[in-house]
């Protein structure tokens, strides 16, 4: 039975309208009207098969009557259940329902395929389970389709993960298609969302173009200017090709907030910001330093992270929540390294010089923690939350407080705090430091 706003219309007088726009009998049950609808649907080349059921028929077994007038959960159910049974509405209604020659018993149609359909939602509850559908997200991608896992990626992207020279050698953009195709199965009403955005896109740079553009347009350049802008820096610097892959990775395996790929590309504003930055710095690089500018204030706008287009920062970064990060002109990031919210990488002095931090690899930068001017912050380094750092750090240190103290050094020198993300005061990150006393922390 179709329900709408206005109540109740029966699947039989929905049916006399045909596909051809004929109304066939709706107001008028003569004979006259009969016969001249039999004329009209003959020299059609149609046939009566249980009197105006005939286009219910054709609807049935073609795209199904029964799911354009019930929610989609139950249109799975009753197609499965026809499926298997073999059985089919009009059929059902036919035995059922009272005919003569010309004419069918509108109300036993009506009665007979309330009831039929009713049969089939109740016995198709347990077909429309989540253990079923998870099983049909898998079916219907098929286990030959599934790229390699995420586990078994190396995080930094040599050839084997991704090739700038050959198309076929991209596991990151493989994996990310893939996930984005569960997550659209499992929510449809993001599924136009998710192709437009991911899986209609030849590729990660035509994706990325995409997004940021819809994103970072304004009346001063509208969407499909800045999509060609991040096209031809992508196009023109494999290197940034290949720390854009660096990047969706390191978020992707250091914050746990995240759950796949997909989830870092739409939505994490501290990769959008970066991979912005990266696309200005390639503007500034080439000389066209307005251009970078405007794109660094629309960024600094939409996403409350300032990062200027001269600053340098290597690869496999991960913005963490992103809000208020600060990174000045002359700064350095190296690779791997962990930058928390309100994070200000600021300079010393007004003059056109080298005034601005320089950060190692692998190193963690705490929420709300400052350093400024030209000092080093050296490998795998820590610096905890709210700590101001005015002064050089050694190699492998944990330094916090205003100004920073250190206050201990990792045991294991290979070890990169970016990579694990364990703040201090943790029982995790207490057992890698080898901590000493220092007056006044």
């Amino acid at each position: 039975r179709a329900t709408g706003s206005g109540g109740e219309e029966s699947l039989a007088g929905m049916s006399r309208v045909d596909e051809s726009g004929d109304d066939d009998g709706a107001d008028d049950d003569s004979e006259e009207n009969r016969s001249k609808t039999r004329k009209r649907r003959e020299e059609r080349g149609e046939h009566h098969v249980i009197g105006e059921w005939d286009d219910i028929e054709r609807d049935a077994n073609g795209s199904g009557l029964v799911g354009a007038h019930i929610d989609g959960s139950a249109t799975s159910a009753v197609r499965k259940k026809e499926a298997s049974s073999g059985d089919s509405l009009p059929s059902v209604v036919e035995s059922k329902a009272k005919t003569t020659e010309h004419h069918v018993d509108d109300k036993a149609v009506e009665e007979a395929a309330s009831a039929y359909v009713n049969t089939l939602l109740t016995e198709g509850d347990d077909m429309i389970s989540d253990d079923s559908a998870d099983s049909e997200i898998t079916g219907s991608l098929g286990e030959k389709d599934a790229p390699i896992r995420f586990e078994d990626i190396d995080l930094s992207v040599p050839m084997s993960v991704f090739d700038p020279d050959d198309e076929s050698v991209d596991s990151v953009w493989d994996l990310m298609r893939y996930e984005a195709q569960v997550e659209a199965d499992r929510e449809p009403i993001l599924v136009s969302f998710l192709h437009s955005t991911i899986l209609n896109h030849p590729s990660l740079e035509s994706a990325l173009a995409f997004h940021l553009a819809n994103k970072l347009s304004a009346p001063a350049m509208i969407a499909t200017q800045i999509m060609t802008l991040i096209k031809e820096a992508l196009d023109a610097s494999p290197t940034f090709r290949r720390s854009l892959r660096a990047d969706i990775l390191a978020v992707r395996d250091r914050d746990p907030a995240c759950m796949c790929l997909p989830d870092v590309f739409l939505y994490f504003k501290g990769f959008h910001s970066l991979q912005s930055y990266r696309v200005a710095h390639h503007l500034w690089k080439t000389g066209r330093l307005t251009l970078a500018h405007y794109l660094q204030s629309q960024v600094s706008q939409t996403f409350q992270i300032d990062i200027h287009p001269n600053a340098t920062l290597s690869d496999g970064i991960m913005l963490d929540h992103g809000t208020g990060i600060v990174i000045g002109e002359t700064a350095h990031v190296g690779h791997n390294c962990s930058i928390l919210h309100h994070v200000t990488l600021g300079g010393s002095g007004k003059k056109g010089v080298d005034r601005h931090p320089k950060v190692g690899d692998g190193v963690l930068l705490g929420a709300g923690c400052s350093a400024l001017g030209n000092i080093h912050i050296g490998d795998g380094c820590q610096v905890g939350a709210g700590t101001l750092v005015i002064e050089d750090l050694p190699p492998h240190t944990v330094a916090v407080g205003v100004p920073a103290k250190i206050i201990g050094t990792f045991v294991d020198v290979t070890t990169q705090p970016a990579r694990n993300m364990n703040q201090l005061g943790s029982k995790e990150c207490d057992d890698m430091i080898f901590t000493f006393e220092t007056e006044g922390i």
